[in-house]
């Protein structure tokens, strides 16, 4: 199995250097290209107006000046010698749960995977703050994915489809399984902080000041408070399908 590996946080995070370790655990033939720097909220943003700088850094190992859609094409079309089996996104550092996936670099890695037609997996660990300090458990991730991505590449899946997987903020031993659960909700989105810099002048500052609500008990939320893995199937077609009857008997 041929395996790409990019991520949104760059070619220098903690987590592509997980996930790397992770994909050695399944295949030697491993390949990765991630954007020179953090590339975080980004979404499923392309370069087309700046040129994209690549830079190899070791044997299949390459850095892109751009954004991780640039660099799961450019590693498709331009760097590997052959399509990939399997793309990997991530391990970000932070969950991509509920509405949040509609801002990740991380799930657009695997979106853009799916949208060349190759498997793709996003995969995200969640962590929490110590003194203002990100104190994220990567050895999690690194013990249960390896076994945990061999059942699922054998999974069929359904053409435009990807799988978003995120871990639990806890112990290694604390985890309480695997859920298949679907998008929860935010219950209210990012604000905005107005500050002033040296001169007196204003900027702004986008800030995290969400929280996560979901009725639904199968939700990504919900399993992440519950100490259980979330892999969460994702479909690249947006079209609100309940909606289609209603729009065509007022147009008609």
């Amino acid at each position: 199995m041929r395996i790409l590996i990019t991520n949104d946080d760059g070619i220098h995070a903690e987590g592509l250097a997980s996930l790397e370790r992770i994909a050695a655990t399944i295949s030697d033939d491993v390949w990765v290209v991630a954007p020179e720097t953090d590339q975080s909220g980004l979404a499923h943003s392309l370069t087309i107006n700046d040129p994209l700088r690549l830079r190899e850094i070791s044997e299949r190992r390459f850095a892109l000046r751009g954004t991780p859609t640039d660099c799961v094409i450019m590693a498709v079309t331009h760097v590997m010698p052959g399509k990939p089996d399997l793309v990997l996104s991530g391990v970000n550092s932070g969950a991509n749960l509920a509405d949040d996936v509609t801002y990740s670099g991380t799930v657009a890695g695997a979106m853009e995977g799916t949208l060349l037609g190759i498997r793709s997996i996003a995969l995200s660990q969640a962590y929490n703050f110590d003194n203002r300090h990100r104190v994220v458990p990567w050895e999690l991730v690194e013990h249960h994915a390896p076994d945990l991505l061999r059942k699922l590449v054998e999974v069929d899946m359904d053409p435009g489809t990807f799988l978003n997987v995120n871990f639990p903020n806890c112990g290694i031993d604390e985890i309480e399984g695997v859920d298949v659960t679907r998008q929860g909700k935010l219950v209210h989105g990012l604000s905005v902080e107005e500050r002033a810099d040296g001169r007196g002048l204003p900027y702004f500052w986008i800030r995290f000041g969400r929280d996560y609500s979901s009725a639904h008990d199968q939700s990504d939320v919900m399993a992440l408070t519950r100490n259980r893995i979330s892999v969460t199937p994702l479909k690249l077609d947006l079209t609100a399908h309940e909606v289609s009857a209603r729009l065509a008997e007022a147009l008609a």
